[in-house]
């Protein structure tokens, strides 16, 4: 199982974000209308980062050491500052909201691809072709 981890490497990782990432895209393009509403989006950054730092993570021996580091939310949901701010205080802006979807599902295309593409290689290398 090593060897497959190795082999897909940080990609299994972004993709998870990459599809929450469209999640919560889609849920403030549904949420256009909706008062109050605050578009929130995830830092995809931080989230990777923060993953990466959980696996290179020092532990402390001792109570009385100090953390290292600062903590970041797990989720690395962040909420959008509006360009134009509504009278009825939703901060949603569909051409913003669309496009950003539409960069993100390029991006999850491509890690998809990339990630095909790497599972056909290892699998390629097993059968010894």
């Amino acid at each position: 199982m090593n060897l497959l981890n190795q082999a897909l490497g940080v990609h299994e990782q972004a993709l998870q974000v990459k599809s929450r990432r469209l999640e919560v895209l889609a849920q403030n393009i549904a949420n256009a209308d909706t008062p109050n509403y605050k578009a929130r989006d995830i830092d995809f950054k931080a989230v990777l980062g923060a993953a990466q730092q959980q696996e290179t993570a020092m532990t402390s021996t001792s109570a009385g050491h100090f953390a290292a580091g600062q903590e970041l939310s797990p989720d690395g949901m962040r909420y959008r500052t509006p360009f134009n701010t509504s009278f009825d205080g939703n901060t949603v802006e569909m051409s913003v909201e669309q496009a950003n979807y539409g960069k993100a599902a390029a991006d999850y295309q491509a890690t998809l691809n990339f990630l095909e593409n790497r599972v056909s290689s290892v699998r390629k290398a097993l059968r010894g072709d």
